[in-house]
């Protein structure tokens, strides 16, 4: 593997000069460690464990590698490439928490408000305390409101739809077409307030369709769409062009297909040819498609403190707020799938380095369920773009920590 793209001078010099516009403060990452990567996604890919995968490496600004393995579409053979476009899932998290954070720093709310302040759908809550016989449930009033500090940091007592979560509530969630992609949010939340809370508020962390009534929430402080306040404040300022909430008909052909292991050792498409229409329900928890150089210009902002090329998204108390623990004292970490993390404003964040394959304590990260991933790294000024699309969780989680691994240890 050649070298920091295998591009043109002319292409690498504007990499360098134009898209992160920030100064080489260190060394270049080892290129044994960037070999070892490519190493490592190329035999997966040959294992029939991945379909294909693109990975995108910047050091203080400076592209290390963006390189594409395997295939886009694998029973056509069409091969992956670095501009393939990604169903990103969780990854919309940490935008839509900068969107909403845009407009904490326009003095809109703050993180001690009540978010019925704001939803009054919201307002004196019950939280589910027991299923009864007959399949009724048993609630009492919850303790206090939930906070918008609780909202952002998985904490405020919602949990998410099933599979993802499980028991009365989640599956309350499900009957009332919590998430449906053909259900506006706005119109979802009425239903979302009458549904009991899974856990008294700053009590728990508990992963959640937390993110998508920030979203809702971006809509009411803002006035606009969603959809528009993510493109005219984000998207379009950072020169994000291939990142919405669904793909255009002429970008289609650039949308790789996700896929599931099957019994036989072949690996299976199972995305049904979604995301390719306008839904009407614009999800900040999860409706994001992206490609890796998109993502790598949003993660680079955070990085560079809420800047990219002169352009300000965010201040930097803003930027640090995100990256800093949100969980109440009560709660120290975010269960055994992320060990060494606590969370802030729609990121994890280590805090424990060697738990966490040798990750800076301060690196801030997520993931989504079709496999994709991407940290922060503000200790190395790395950051770290990975892109798949595999149905399976499990593989996907050891397939990061590897990738860690490579970089750090």
């Amino acid at each position: 593997m050649l070298r920091n793209l295998q591009v043109s001078r002319t292409f690498a010099l504007f990499i360098v000069g134009v898209l992160f516009a920030t100064n080489v403060a260190g060394a270049d990452i080892e290129q044994a460690r960037l070999d070892a990567i490519a190493a490592d996604l190329q035999a997966r890919v040959d294992a029939n464990k991945l379909s294909g995968a693109v990975v995108m490496i910047a050091k203080d600004g400076v592209i290390q590698m963006s390189q594409a393995f395997g295939n886009q579409i694998v029973e056509d053979s069409v091969p992956m490439t670095t501009d393939s476009i990604f169903r990103i899932f969780s990854m919309t998290k940490p935008v839509a928490g900068t969107a909403l954070m845009i407009l904490h720093d326009e003095g809109k709310f703050q993180m001690s408000d009540p978010v019925e302040k704001y939803i009054p759908e919201f307002a004196n809550m019950q939280v589910f305390t027991a299923e009864n016989a007959d399949g009724s449930v048993a609630t009492e009033a919850a303790a206090h409101p939930m906070t918008i500090q609780e909202l952002v940091s998985h904490t405020g007592g919602l949990m998410y739809i099933p599979p993802l979560s499980s028991g009365p509530v989640s599956n309350a969630y499900l009957k009332a077409g919590i998430m449906s992609r053909d259900v506006a949010l706005a119109d979802q939340i009425p239903k979302l307030g009458e549904i009991p809370l899974g856990y008294q508020p700053g009590t728990q962390w508990v992963y959640s369709i937390s993110v998508d009534v920030q979203g809702y929430l971006v809509e009411v402080l803002s006035g606009q769409p969603f959809d528009e306040f993510l493109q005219q404040r984000i998207f379009g300022p950072l020169g994000m062009v291939d990142t919405g909430f669904y793909v255009e008909a002429a970008k289609a052909s650039r949308l790789a297909g996700q896929y599931r292991p099957g019994a036989d050792g072949t690996l299976q498409r199972s995305d049904n040819g979604d995301f390719l229409e306008k839904p009407a329900f614009f999800s900040g928890g999860g409706g994001l498609t992206s490609t890796a150089s998109d993502y790598m210009k949003f993660a680079q902002m955070h990085l560079n403190g809420g800047e990219l090329n002169g352009t300000r998204i965010l201040s930097e108390a803003a930027v640090q707020i995100m990256r800093s623990n949100q969980l109440p004292d009560s709660i120290d970490g975010i269960g055994a799938l992320y060990p060494g993390n606590v969370f802030g404003v729609d990121f994890a964040v280590v805090n424990d380095s060697a738990k966490f394959n040798g990750a800076p304590e301060g690196t801030h990260w997520w993931w989504g369920i079709a496999g994709s991933w991407f940290w922060i790294d503000p200790v190395q000024n790395i950051v770290f773009v990975g892109m798949i699309q595999n149905d399976d969780i499990m593989y996907s989680i050891q397939t990061h920590g590897a990738m860690r691994g490579l970089l750090y240890q």
